[in-house]
């Protein structure tokens, strides 16, 4: 379970983010790259570096809000810095130690679903659009 609940959490995030109508997706999911960026701020697990990671976040966010591609970046830069707070010991929800591993293994499902263009999984004309842009 350790591997494949977090790959579902992220399989899920995309199927109720695919209930979102565009443009309104796209700008969403850039605000919650804004917010993932920010989740280890509470626990200063590394200093100052966590206030220079949610800047760059913060950044990459802004510029999400009109690219699927910087919110792709985003969540693979956060997927980063979960790997160094899971190394380091210092997990995003101090009491769940897997945390930022389980994080580490959901945030690329996500960017995987960005850089593919955030197509609606319900929608089948948007779907198709997607597919056939990216072959």
């Amino acid at each position: 379970m350790r591997y494949i609940a977090p790959i579902l959490i992220g399989l899920g995030y995309v199927l109720v983010m695919s209930l979102v109508r565009e443009p309104h997706r796209r700008r969403l999911n850039a605000v919650m790259v804004a917010g993932a960026g920010a989740a280890y701020l509470s626990g200063g697990g590394l200093g100052g570096w966590e206030f220079a990671f949610t800047a760059l976040a913060t950044y990459v966010a802004y510029r999400g809000l009109d690219s699927w591609t910087f919110v792709g970046v985003g969540w693979l830069l956060h997927t980063a810095w979960d790997v160094v707070h899971d190394v380091k010991g210092s997990p995003l929800i101090p009491f769940f130690l897997d945390s930022s591993f389980g994080c580490a293994l959901c945030d690329p499902v996500i960017a995987l679903w960005c850089f593919l263009g955030g197509m609606s999984v319900w929608r089948a004309d948007e779907f198709r659009k997607a597919v056939r842009s990216t072959s």
